[in-house]
């Protein structure tokens, strides 16, 4: 079995100031039956996911966990959350079958399971209620057995372990050992091999106090309490009570033959041993593993190798959250949920489900191709993508390279928007650009994403009649894609012109010092003698002519931006007036969010 799906009403950041409305909840969310990951800025509604899931599951841990004032979508009253639990095998479903619904017809009729979590604010206090499951609208209460059944192991964001697997009284380590099947005894009468080793450990160190010689020791504490209290108490010395619980609370948790663990290693050493839960031979319940922000205390390197480890498990269900673009990058398109705009996008294609009686509108226009695509093109870098509040998509270095500079010089600060300028390095910004468009309109992911490019038009010469078909070719493409993202917030922001150089080079505001650029550059070629911009040769070198080097663009860009930065003559009155830099700017501008 596997957490299907999760629906929220006015369940913190998700709600609404309309009605309560059964029939329209506030935040739905498909999973898969594996990896779930949930990306997103800060703030963005991850942890609430999770929290609303161990709001009605509990924990392994048994944490104290119940509703806070603060867990009412601002003025609201009443919150309601929704589990969908499908794929019961036989001997899970069993421990439902009061509860259980039915899911298509016949033979093809297959057991789901869905619990009901209702809460409510009556004069100025909290009236909780049992979680209740069944496919009616209220359901009928799930007794303490069946709830064992769906416990879920949950990692906290700041985790402690090196605390939690040293040896102490209720340490979590004996906590997750104490529940294995190894040490249940079947009545109270049964003893297990530890206590009955423990008890003649014990008796040896009792008699090892009473021995000649050192009962010097127990004696010197004995006339102490003696002289504390009255006459008739003496002092014990043992390692306890001999009952498993007691001796696993002196049990802790290391590696082999290494001492003074980092912090990286006891973190990983800590996360298998919580999954020792969800490895039970006999468990006939959910096996569902949660994770907060997986990256913490590991390096890139282990974040990648913990990510591949848990995409390749079979047997147990993961969501997880992360701030990590490494981790972003290594987890399949499809095991993605992009939390934005009081929303989340899966990003992943639609399943098929026959038994679902419509579409979703929240999936993604990827095609199979496209997904093919981004999944080996899809590195760390662009992967900046889902976690920024604005994206700016490029073909190359120069752009990346030369747009925060103008940004600032027109005032806009895209480290502190957080707006990320991801190099597609090809003209494949289309299949990156999906990622943020809907199968419906009505469902718009709130980040702006702007695309950066150019008609490829060269100037007309004797050898280039062809530039004319091919520029009409491809202005008619983008006038298509304008047409497709209207009513999103992707802006196609390009230039009729040729490349990003030659409208530096006809700029206004720039055309001085981007040819100063070209000739610092290239001055030693020979080509411009005396660091001397001639028009010719850089059209040639543009045109990479034979005889002619290709310019080294990106080596003009590094140079251009800080003549950029240090020209005080640059403004921004100057730059937003330069119609060869139009594109440049309106691109920034949406990406910031202001137009």
């Amino acid at each position: 079995m596997y957490l299907s799906e999760l629906k929220l009403w006015n369940f913190r950041k998700y709600g609404s100031s309309e009605s309560f409305n059964i029939d329209k909840p506030n935040l739905i969310v498909p999973f898969n039956k594996g990896l779930n990951v949930l990306i997103g800025e800060n703030d963005s509604g991850k942890t609430a996911i999770i929290d609303a899931i161990k709001l009605v599951l509990k924990t392994h841990a048994y944490e104290w966990i119940k509703v806070e004032e603060s867990d009412f979508y601002k003025e609201s009253e009443k919150l309601r959350i929704e589990l969908e639990f499908k794929d019961l095998k036989p001997n899970e479903a069993k421990n439902f079958i009061e509860w259980l619904g039915w899911e298509g017809e016949g033979e093809n009729a297959k057991p789901i399971l869905r619990l009901i979590y209702q809460v409510e604010i009556r004069q100025d206090r909290i009236i909780a209620t049992d979680v209740k499951a069944g496919m009616d609208e209220t359901g009928y209460p799930l007794n303490a057995e069946a709830r064992e059944y769906l416990k879920t192991t949950y990692l906290k964001a700041l985790r402690d372990a090196d605390n939690d697997l040293t040896a102490k009284k209720n340490s979590r380590l004996s906590q997750i050992l104490q529940e294995h099947e190894f040490f249940k005894k079947k009545t109270k009468k049964d003893e297990h091999p530890f206590e009955i080793e423990f008890k003649v450990l014990n008796n040896k160190i009792e008699n090892w106090f009473k021995n000649d010689g050192n009962e010097k020791l127990k004696k010197v504490i004995d006339d102490f309490l003696m002289s504390f209290t009255d006459k008739n108490k003496l002092s014990n010395i043992s390692l306890g009570k001999p009952e498993i619980k007691n001796i696993l609370e002196k049990i802790s948790l290391g590696v082999l033959d290494q001492r003074n663990l980092g912090l990286g290693t006891m973190n990983r050493l800590y996360m298998a041993a919580e999954l020792l839960h969800l490895k039970k031979d006999n468990w006939n319940g959910l096996r569902l593993c949660m994770i907060e922000e997986l990256e913490a205390h590991l390096h890139p390197q282990a974040q990648m190798k913990i990510i591949e480890a848990l995409q390749n498990e079979t047997e147990v269900q993961f969501i997880l959250s992360t701030h990590s673009p490494n981790l972003a990058s290594k987890v399949k398109l499809h095991n993605l949920i992009l939390c934005n705009n009081d929303s989340a996008f899966p990003l992943g294609e639609e399943p098929n489900d026959e038994n679902k009686k419509s579409k979703s509108d929240k999936y993604t226009k990827l095609s199979k191709d496209d997904y093919m695509f981004l999944e080996r093109f899809l590195d760390v870098t662009k992967a900046n993508l889902f976690f920024a509040k604005g994206v700016i998509l490029v073909e190359g270095w120069s752009e990346e390279i030369l747009l925060p500079v103008i940004a600032e010089k027109i005032g806009y600060d895209l480290t502190e928007k957080e707006v990320s300028i991801v190099n597609v390095g090809s003209t494949a910004y289309l299949r990156f650009a999906k990622i943020f468009l809907r199968q419906q309109s009505e469902e718009i992911l709130n980040i702006p994403v702007a695309i950066i490019t150019d008609l490829d038009n060269r100037p007309e010469t004797k050898d280039d009649s062809f530039c004319e078909v091919k520029k009409v070719k491809k202005e008619s493409t983008l006038k298509e894609l304008e047409k497709e993202f209207k009513d999103t917030k992707v802006l196609m922001s390009y230039t009729s012109n040729w490349t990003l150089e030659w409208c530096l080079y006809k700029s206004n505001a720039l055309s001085n010092l981007f040819k100063e650029s070209v000739s610092d550059v290239h001055s030693g070629t020979g080509e411009f003698k005396d660091g001397k911009f001639i028009e010719t040769k850089f059209i040639s070198k543009l045109r990479k002519n034979k005889g002619h080097s290709p310019i080294d663009k990106v080596e003009v860009a590094s140079i251009l931006a800080k003549k950029i930065e240090e020209d005080v003559l640059i403004t921004k009155e100057l730059i937003e007036k330069d119609e060869y830099l139009k594109y440049l700017i309106n691109a920034i501008k949406h990406a910031c969010n202001d137009n």
